[in-house]
């Protein structure tokens, strides 16, 4: 298949598991020098997509290679968190990621026969996306690819591998292996999205490292009909998998994903095999509400897990984001998820920085800022594994007494860690944050992504705050008696091209004219707004400051910091 004949969308009719793109030679392989292009992304992944178009919407051209031809096979990434699902919905996909997945906030958890106690990962409304969506990774790459294909700045070739990196002062010549043999191509900026095995890490002289746990789990993935809940069923030392543990989750097209934990000792080729999985299958389903269900297996695959990352995530004029600069255990789903959080991080500053908006050194704040998310994840993702598959007796003891203890003791339920789930990192000690000179309410912190809150246009029509943000920086003004003149004073600014728009909100004190209304208080209220109250949002949608009254030229300096410009 040709990759633009998925611009036309819709085509969910297509099989993404066996669609296979054409390689097209391209004509910078038949020209006598490098061609010079802004940036190269290597990995067409969820990753590298999410990060050519976002790019490309800021009108940045990009150059995306990948290895391979096809997408992901079997589920692999299923679970995308809130804030992912908004990020989709900026770079134009939500709609179908949403409408395609299947949505949950309810998670139980089980030890042995028993339900020990569920949560609710969103329990207040107000938010237009659910805590979590379960789409299998391949419906997610096909979505974004299509969406891809609708952008002409976004060239994608396929089958073109990264075989050689050579970094200049002010570029980088990427060598690359096509069916045609091999051609060079120059970047002003390369993002390296090539996954857990990234080759262009390994082509710098670069390593991830961390700690790699003693344990195997199996993926299975059964098609079976059944009407059960769709929510997170986690068991720990089930009667029907003993002193092991299970996760089982539901997908679309009527697949089930579970996880069996099957310890250090089991051989991975064995346990894939399906006389043995589906006796596994059959005993989960005999001691749960879905017995008489009939199933048959789709796809399997064993795997063993690390939590890693490279030690810096910017090596000169190469930047890497995903899994290739950083790898967490899938208990949390912190994995896809971070990576396009990565992405959505990285793209705002490299567009700053091509254009010339902004230093160089915005980039070094890409780094900061996702190492931290990434020791963050890290951090979860070891205590979780480390309570599901404990490694002495005495850590077993005391997790099954946590376990006993939860059923009827609310405190125990904050010790049960079957996997703290992705949440967006808040960047408390940002270079880019002005920090807060009056008090506030909330978590809506410099450095934290901006909560979303149902809201009423100016024309009467319903709608949600996050996606009447600009593409830029975002300047939330509660209507007040000096927000009319404050916003013509930001007009004036000399902002040297860069795009601020201000949105102003009318909120219970009805004073001033207003853009925006908050529909039922939530804005008010997760943002603790009063009259004439500020908030300074990033392109990613992120706060970078606020105020109770702020002056035109405190605004501009906080753009001024957001952008590292001294």
């Amino acid at each position: 298949m040709q990759f633009k004949e998925l611009a036309a969308g819709g085509r969910d009719e297509l099989d993404y598991q066996k669609l296979a793109f054409d390689y097209t030679r391209h004509p910078d392989q038949d020209v006598s020098h490098p061609v010079r292009r802004p940036v190269v992304v290597v990995g067409a992944g969820p990753v590298g997509l999410a990060l050519a178009i976002d790019l490309a919407q800021r009108e940045i051209p990009v150059v995306l290679l990948d290895n391979d031809n096809t997408l992901s096979t079997g589920s692999r990434a299923i679970c995308f968190a809130k804030r992912t699902l908004e990020i989709f919905d900026r770079l134009g996909c939500g709609d179908r990621m949403v409408d395609k997945g299947v949505s949950w906030n309810v998670g139980k958890v089980f030890f042995k026969e028993e339900e020990v106690y569920s949560f609710d990962l969103l329990p207040e409304t107000g938010y237009s996306r659910p805590a979590f969506v379960n789409l299998q990774q391949y419906y997610v790459e096909g979505y974004l690819a299509q969406r891809a294909a609708q952008l002409p700045l976004i060239d994608l070739r396929w089958k073109n591998n990264v075989t050689g990196v050579a970094q200049h002062d002010d570029h980088v010549v990427l060598t690359v292996e096509t069916p045609d043999g091999s051609y060079e191509l120059e970047a002003d900026y390369v993002a390296a999205c090539d996954g857990g095995r990234s080759a262009v890490r390994k082509l710098i002289g670069q390593e991830s490292k961390g700690r790699t746990f003693r344990d195997r789990f199996l993926i299975a993935d059964v098609k079976m009909k059944h009407e059960a809940p769709t929510e997170r069923w986690f068991w720990f030392d089930p009667v029907f998998h003993p002193n092991q543990s299970v996760l089982l989750h539901r997908q679309p097209d009527d697949v089930w994903r579970i996880d069996f934990q099957l310890g250090w000792d089991a051989d991975p080729e064995e346990e894939k095999k399906p006389e043995n999985i589906i006796p596994r299958v059959k005993a989960l389903l005999e001691h749960s509400t879905m017995k008489d269900a009939e199933f048959e297996l789709e796809w399997a695959s064993v795997y063993t897990f690390s939590c890693l990352r490279m030690e810096h995530f910017r090596h000169g004029r190469v930047i890497f984001a995903g899994d290739s600069a950083h790898g967490v255990s899938p208990f949390g789903a912190r994995g896809a998820n971070s990576g396009v959080q990565d992405a959505e991080n990285l793209a705002w500053k490299l567009a700053a920085v091509v254009t010339k908006m902004a230093p160089d050194a915005l980039l070094d704040t890409y780094a900061d800022e996702r190492e931290y998310a990434a020791d963050e994840n890290i951090r979860n993702s070891t205590r979780a594994t480390d309570f599901i598959t404990p490694k002495s007796d005495i850590s077993r003891l005391f997790r099954d007494a946590v376990l006993e203890l939860s059923k009827s003791q609310p405190f125990a339920r904050t010790l049960v860690n079957s996997g703290r789930l992705s949440v967006p990192a808040t960047f408390h000690g940002s270079a880019l944050n002005t920090a807060d000179a009056e008090s506030f309410l909330g978590c809506m912190v410099p450095g934290a992504a901006a909560a979303d809150a149902p809201i009423i246009r100016a024309d009467g029509s319903n709608g949600w705050l996050l996606r009447e943000l600009a593409q830029g920086f975002t300047i939330l003004l509660a209507a007040g008696p000096a927000a009319n003149s404050l916003t013509r004073r930001i007009q004036d600014l000399d902002l040297k091209g860069m795009s601020l728009k201000v949105l102003r909100i009318a909120t219970g004190s009805g004073i001033g004219e207003a853009d925006l209304t908050d529909a039922d208080g939530l804005l008010t209220q997760r943002y603790d707004l009063r009259p004439d109250t500020a908030y300074l949002l990033r392109p990613d949608q992120h706060v970078c400051a606020r105020w109770r009254q702020p002056s035109a030229d405190q605004i501009h300096q906080a753009l001024m910091r957001a952008l590292a410009i001294n």
